[in-house]
């Protein structure tokens, strides 16, 4: 559980750079094997208040794999920044792919709260 959270709590900041867009194999801007990535912060905003604050996450449970993707519908629907992760199943999962979390925001609490004041805390 721990992993899977990271990984979308990454994901989703991530997702953020270059305004979310993929920088794909053998473009133009990739020079030497490397390539830049920037995020640009409006201040006062969401995402500036959580960098400069305490870095607030909060882990809440689903009960299987549809509410995570109802979950993450929700979230995209509501214009939040959210990541879906699907893990590989190299490890877990027998070898099956198994969306596995799902991170939102950061944003304004009332906004997260909307869609995840009534799953159980982990």
């Amino acid at each position: 559980m721990v992993v899977q959270g990271s990984h979308a709590s990454l994901g989703v900041i991530l997702n953020m750079f270059n305004n979310g867009q993929k920088i794909p194999e053998n473009h133009p801007e990739i020079v030497n094997g490397e390539y830049t990535l920037s995020l640009t912060i409006k201040e006062n905003s969401p995402l500036d208040a959580w960098l400069r604050g305490v870095f607030t996450k909060i882990c809440v449970s689903a009960n299987s794999e549809q509410e995570l993707l109802d979950i993450y519908e929700k979230a995209k629907d509501a214009g939040l920044p959210c990541t879906l992760i699907k893990d590989a199943g190299f490890t877990e999962f027998n070898g099956i792919p198994t969306y596995t979390a799902v991170a939102i925001g950061p944003d304004e609490v009332e906004k997260i709260d909307a869609i995840t004041k009534n799953l159980p805390l982990l």
